[in-house]
């Protein structure tokens, strides 16, 4: 196969095949839009103080408690300006060897003032994602538990040495504990 954007048509048939995605709402599964799937905002997190290292060997970050709100508990959460969050997604990715993800925001976000942080979903990842947003804008936002809030476009990759195999396997929002060594 070629690489390249994969269409919704295949996308929906990798779904009910391989479970490219699990948990995609109603929506994404009878009418989805564009090149890829929305998903859906699961929990949000506050990150906590305290010194932060990205290593060669080692790295260090923030504390991150229980979620500020969960879908299912809580129906919305107010982002505060000039405040971080971190927002994992309701679906799930289990992503083959060839095939990657990139993330982009809803454009509401950005029209209210909303920055989005993403990574790449990589060949082999499996587990939820887990999201930066930040309240650039000089008001309150809310965001309803639920409510779609990025967009997951995903390539059909050539040939890869090895799948992912990183710590953020399985879709944890932080590190286990205050440090661990870099993989």
């Amino acid at each position: 196969m070629v690489p390249g954007i994969i269409g919704t048509k295949e996308l929906l048939e990798l779904v009910k095949s391989q479970n490219l995605i699990e948990n995609l709402c109603e929506r994404e599964l009878n009418q989805p839009e564009g090149a890829g799937f929305d998903l859906r905002a699961g929990a949000v997190y506050r990150l906590g103080r305290g010194e932060t290292i990205l290593g060669i060997e080692k790295r260090i970050g923030p504390e991150v408690g229980e979620p500020l709100a969960k879908h299912g508990v809580h129906k919305e959460v107010v982002l505060r300006p000039g405040v971080f969050y971190l927002v994992e997604t309701l679906e799930s990715l289990n992503l083959p060897e060839n095939i990657c993800a990139l993330f982009q925001p809803r454009s509401t976000l950005q029209r209210s003032g909303i920055t989005f942080h993403s990574a790449t979903g990589n060949p082999g990842y499996k587990g939820k994602l887990t999201f930066g947003l930040y309240n650039a804008g000089g008001e309150d936002f809310i965001l309803e538990l639920g409510a779609r809030f990025s967009h997951a476009i995903f390539y059909r990759t050539g040939d890869n040495v090895r799948k992912y195999g990183g710590q953020w396997q399985g879709g944890r929002v932080s590190l286990e504990g205050k440090s661990e060594v870099q993989v």
